[in-house]
C-alpha cells in the first residue's frame, strides 16, 4: 500500500479538506498512475455535496484525470512506464455482460464502478477519485493519451465532458449534411461545439444569453440563437435532425421538440438535481420525434474520441486552479463563471493556502 495525498469532503456541508489514505500497489493487470491534471466537473459537485443521493463519506472526487505511468503489473501489455494516459469516469465493470462485451461498460449490468464514490466491484469498498496525488487503475480502463505534452492539462475534460457529447454525436450518426442543436455552452456544450463542427454538421448554438453569441462561433458553431427569443427559435421549428441538450438545470423541452424534424431526436446529458418539466406527447407522436438520454460512453469510444481530438488539435478550453481552491471553484461554477472546465494542477495538492 502507498500513501496517497487528496483533498476530501467528510459530509454534504463539510469544506474540502487535505486527507490521506492508502492505494493498492499495482497488481498483475494494473497501471499505477502519478496524477498531474484533474478537471473538475459539475458531478464532482452534485456528488460531493450528495444532491444526487448516495454519496458515501469521505469523497474525493474527480473523473477527468491524466498523468504518466509509474509502475506496471506483470500482465500488463499495452503500457509502460512513462507513458502519457487518462482515466475516466470508470475504473471497472464485470466485463461479461452483454454491455460490456458490446464496449459499452457505462451500461454494465451488474453496475460499472465510478472512478469515484464507489463501490469496487470486489469488496464493494468506497473508490477515490483524481483529486489525489496518484490512482491505480486495472489496464481495460485506462486510456492512452497522444496530444503533446503541452495540451495535457487541457486534455483532463476530454475524459468526461468530451466523452459524454462524442457518445452521442457518433451514436446519432452526426456529421456532414446534418443539422445539429447544442443546447447551453458550459462544460460539455462547449466541447459540444468543437466536436460536432469537427464531424462536419451544422451547428447551431442555443445559448439564454447574447453575450455568449460570440464566444459560440469561435468554438464552432454556424449560428446562434437566444433561447428567449420565441421569434428566432419559430424561425428553426422541424429543422433540426439532432439536439444534444447538455444544460443541467430543469427547464421547458417542449421548446426545444419542436424545432425537431420528422424522426429528429434531442438526447439529453445533462443531469439536474431536480426533474424536467414534463414535455408534451404531442411533440413526440405528431412527427416520431425521439427524447432520449446518452451517459458517458465506453473504454473503446473513449479511445476513439481520444484520438481523434489529438488528430484535430481538439481540447478543452480551461481554467487552472490549485487544489486550495476548490471551494472557490465550486462556488464560481454554481454561478458559470468558467470558460469553460476548471482544471486542478495536482502539484499543489500540498502546497498551503
Amino acid at each position: 500500500m502507498s500513501t496517497t495525498h487528496a483533498y476530501a469532503v467528510q459530509s454534504a456541508t463539510s469544506p474540502f479538506e487535505p486527507f490521506r489514505f492508502d492505494r493498492r500497489e499495482a497488481g498483475p493487470n494494473d497501471v499505477a498512475i502519478a496524477i498531474r491534471y484533474c478537471g473538475v466537473c459539475h458531478s464532482d459537485l452534485h456528488t460531493a455535496r450528495s444532491e444526487w443521493g448516495g454519496t458515501r463519506y469521505p469523497c474525493v472526487p474527480g473523473h477527468e484525470i491524466v498523468g504518466e505511468v509509474t509502475a506496471v503489473g506483470d500482465a500488463v501489455s499495452r503500457f509502460k512506464t512513462g507513458d502519457l494516459v487518462g482515466v475516466g469516469c470508470m475504473v471497472d465493470s464485470c466485463l461479461t455482460c452483454d454491455a460490456c462485451r458490446d464496449g459499452l461498460e457505462q451500461y454494465c449490468e451488474v453496475g460499472f464502478t465510478g472512478t469515484y464514490n464507489g463501490p469496487t466491484q470486489d469488496t464493494g469498498d468506497n473508490t477515490y477519485g483524481g483529486y489525489s496525488d496518484r490512482i491505480v487503475v486495472r489496464e481495460e480502463f485506462v486510456l492512452r493519451i497522444r496530444h503533446g505534452e503541452e495540451r495535457l492539462a487541457a486534455v483532463a475534460p476530454l475524459l468526461c465532458a468530451g466523452i459524454t457529447t462524442w457518445s452521442p454525436l457518433r451514436h446519432w450518426k452526426v456529421g456532414p449534411g446534418k443539422k445539429v442543436g447544442i443546447v447551453g455552452i458550459g462544460g460539455l456544450g462547449h466541447m459540444g461545439l468543437k466536436l460536432a463542427d469537427a464531424l462536419g454538421a451544422h451547428v447551431v448554438a442555443f445559448t439564454t444569453s447574447r453575450d455568449k453569441e460570440r464566444d459560440a462561433l469561435a468554438l464552432g458553431a454556424d449560428e446562434v440563437v437566444v433561447s428567449r427569443d420565441a421569434g428566432a427559435m419559430e424561425a428553426h421549428a422541424g429543422s433540426f435532425d439532432f439536439i444534444l441538450n447538455t444544460v443541467a438545470a430543469p427547464h421547458d423541452l417542449d421548446a426545444y421538440l419542436r424545432l425537431l424534424k420528422r424522426d429528429g431526436t434531442m438526447t439529453m446529458v445533462g443531469v439536474p438535481a431536480e426533474p424536467h418539466p414534463s414535455p408534451s406527447i404531442f411533440n413526440l407522436v405528431l412527427k416520431r420525434r425521439s427524447l432520449a438520454g446518452s451517459l458517458i460512453g465506453g473504454i473503446e469510444e473513449t479511445q476513439e474520441m481520444l484520438d481523434f481530438c489529438a488528430e484535430h488539435d481538439i481540447v478543452s478550453d480551461i481554467e487552472m486552479i490549485a487544489m486550495r481552491d476548490i471551494e472557490e471553484a465550486y462556488g464560481r461554477m454554481l454561478k458559470s463563471d468558467v470558460k469553460y472546465r476548471f482544471v486542478i494542477d495536482i502539484a499543489t495538492i500540498d502546497e498551503k493556502g
